[in-house]
């Protein structure tokens, strides 16, 4: 090292995109694991490696980085079933891939879907308007993809179908979580059966 040359450590610093994404991933895995309300800041802040202040001018507040964390399980539930209907070629085929995407993504990103289900728990307008954002998209998805496999089906009862799907859809993945020897073929197979047979015939 030439003299008046600065030490270096060997360590890349991370961008401000890689840290918020790291602190995202860590902050998702704690409210998951001890909930909203119990989840600490400064737990947080510890397992990233900054101080509180800092986390707190990444995000705002707790409820901020929480908001965060949804915004970004969205975009990836979103993704993953844009993709899954990317490769179907039959009506029966974009409904069963949808539906196998979102039972995978559930047991794929576990935290994701704890905070996605903890509704409850979190008394907050902002989160609940998130979670219910959510579902907005994933009903605004459905609808569309069931109106490209069944075009002449009134726009309503697309919508109502599309709704339908969505609360099966949540309400079959916490009765896996009472289930575990269910796997995401299964329950796609049970949803099949159910919705399936809307995509064959005239209504």
């Amino acid at each position: 090292m030439q003299m008046g040359q600065a030490p270096t450590s060997g360590r890349k610093r991370m961008s401000r995109v890689e840290r918020e994404q790291q602190i995202l991933a860590v902050a998702e895995r704690v409210f998951a694991a001890d909930g909203y309300q119990v989840a600490s800041m400064d737990d947080i802040a510890a397992r990233v490696g900054l101080s509180k202040p800092m986390l707190y001018e990444y995000f705002g507040s707790k409820e901020g980085l929480l908001l965060a964390c949804l915004q970004r399980s969205k975009r990836e539930l979103l993704a993953a079933t844009t993709v899954a209907a990317a490769g179907a070629s039959t009506p029966e085929q974009l409904l069963h891939d949808c539906l196998l995407a979102f039972f995978k993504f559930g047991d794929e990103h576990a935290q994701a879907w704890a905070l996605l289900r903890n509704e409850a728990a979190v008394p907050s307008a902002s989160v609940n308007s998130e979670l219910e954002a959510i579902r907005m998209q994933q009903m605004e998805f459905t609808a569309g993809l069931l109106k490209t496999a069944r075009p002449e089906l009134d726009p309503a009862r697309l919508e109502a179908f599309a709704e339908a799907i969505i609360g099966a859809c949540e309400r079959l993945a916490v009765w896996r979580e009472r289930r575990p020897e269910v796997t995401p073929e299964m329950a796609t197979g049970h949803l099949m059966a159910l919705f399936g047979p809307s995509l064959a015939r005239d209504l």
